[in-house]
């Protein structure tokens, strides 16, 4: 069956939307849709695709999106083989710009919601206080109705439009340039590699996968992500590593193999060009409750 990489999204009469997800797995396929989104997840773990970035992804995790920003929250492997154990539960409100009516961020009153919006463009990762705060208002909104959502809602996006805790998470000028007939084949792609990330990759393999050679395979997928697909499966293996640091269960070298890294020394140089720190670095500051 076709997975439309385009969502439709039917919001109701109001406003606005707000929806509780609790699921075994969230949603596992790409997707873009015309509306902007605040996203926090309260419970699970997995890796997040948003444009042309990738990392990991557990409770915590917020985010404001502007529209057609391609993404997805792929749970891990284990949420989808039937644990009754692990469950996924986050919090999303979609709406427009027009929400409100057409022109309204446009009055000189909404000056810095207007450039909020602007700024969402490029999504923003949301971070520290300001991610508390967007939560907690994020689960006020859910559990009322009526004005005062309304009112909550432009409190948070206001909020947000001051703080400093927002980061950029797509690459200055990246677009999305996908089509909706092209959600198959990526689906594709990015199913099988999440599905082998810990083995060797053949390039070839993915390349037939897309019912392309391998160089018009690495053309479109750069074309289409803004990075080359090495690249992408190198983040897809540190994504991982990422999770298994934090845990504290494993040792860097016992990570490495697990993340599907042949040596030591390249898991070590491709994890620092990355995050920009070595992975005991990455751990210490994560045990410290750092950014």
């Amino acid at each position: 069956m076709r997975i439309p990489v385009r969502k439709e999204l039917q919001l109701p009469s109001a406003s606005f939307t707000t929806i509780e997800l609790q699921e075994a797995h969230f949603d596992p396929n790409w997707h873009f849709h015309p509306h902007y989104q605040l996203f926090t997840v309260l419970e699970g773990t997995g890796t997040r695709f948003i444009g042309d970035d990738i990392r990991h992804f557990e409770a915590g995790d917020t985010v404001f999106l502007g529209p057609n920003i391609p993404h997805l929250w792929r749970s891990d492997r284990a949420y989808f083989e039937g644990n009754p154990q692990l469950k996924t539960h986050g919090i999303v409100a979609y709406f427009t710009e027009d929400f409100l009516g057409e022109g309204f961020f446009d009055k000189p009153e909404m000056h810095v919601l207007k450039q909020l919006l602007e700024k969402g463009q490029r999504g923003l990762d949301i971070r520290g206080a300001a991610r508390q705060m967007v939560r907690e208002n994020l689960k006020k909104i859910a559990s009322n109705q009526g004005f005062e959502t309304i009112l909550e809602l432009l409190t948070t996006l206001h909020h947000l439009a001051n703080s400093s805790e927002v980061v950029y998470i797509t690459s200055v000028g990246y677009v999305n340039t996908h089509k909706v007939s092209e959600t198959e084949r990526m689906q594709r792609v990015y199913e099988y590699v999440m599905k082998h990330f810990k083995e060797e990759i053949r390039l070839n393999e993915v390349a037939a996968l897309a019912n392309m050679t391998e160089a018009a395979f690495c053309r479109y997928f750069k074309s289409r992500t803004n990075k080359t697909f090495s690249d992408f499966v190198s983040e897809i293996r540190i994504g991982h590593a990422c999770k298994l640091l934090v845990q504290e269960k494993y040792s860097v070298t016992q990570i490495c193999y697990e993340s599907g890294f042949n040596t030591v020394s390249n898991f070590n140089r491709q994890f620092k060009n990355q995050t920009g720190k070595s992975p005991l670095q990455y751990q210490k500051v994560y045990m410290r409750g750092g950014e």
